[in-house]
């Protein structure tokens, strides 16, 4: 049973953002202050990377652990919803699944692509090393 009314959801389900999230700002405010430059959401590109570099021919996804599926075991932000699994579970599987068809067309395409996830920006220090590592060559 939901603990909210159906105006409460509705309400709450609209302040869930699609561009400029609080984990992509931290993850964007990082690789700027780390002196790369990038593109937001090019929109010729399969999913609207969130993140482009594109003499790089690099992209970088930032996931949220809930909307993408983060199938990390030890990740405690994928956690199913209590109640309506049956609307819940379908909309969830099918991100996951548009997430892996655009990440084999970016491949495809020649593209390199980095997700990090909602649970890894935690660790600056970690996170830091890792986006060095794929975007310098």
């Amino acid at each position: 049973m939901d603990s909210l009314t159906p105006l409460q959801r509705s309400e709450r389900m609209r302040k869930v953002r699609a561009t400029d999230t609080a984990l992509e700002m931290v993850v964007r405010r990082l690789v700027h202050g780390m002196g790369y430059r990038y593109r937001l959401h090019r929109k010729d590109l399969p999913g609207k990377p969130d993140l482009v570099f594109p003499a790089r021919h690099k992209v970088i996804f930032i996931h949220g652990c809930f909307w993408h599926r983060h199938d990390d075991p030890d990740c405690r932000l994928a956690r199913l919803p209590k109640s309506r699994l049956e609307f819940w579970i379908p909309k969830l599987d099918s991100n996951k699944a548009r997430d892996v068809k655009t990440l084999e067309i970016l491949e495809s395409m020649g593209w390199n692509v980095m997700t990090i996830w909602e649970c890894q920006i935690r660790d600056t220090k970690e996170l830091e090393r890792r986006i060095r590592e794929f975007l310098d060559p």
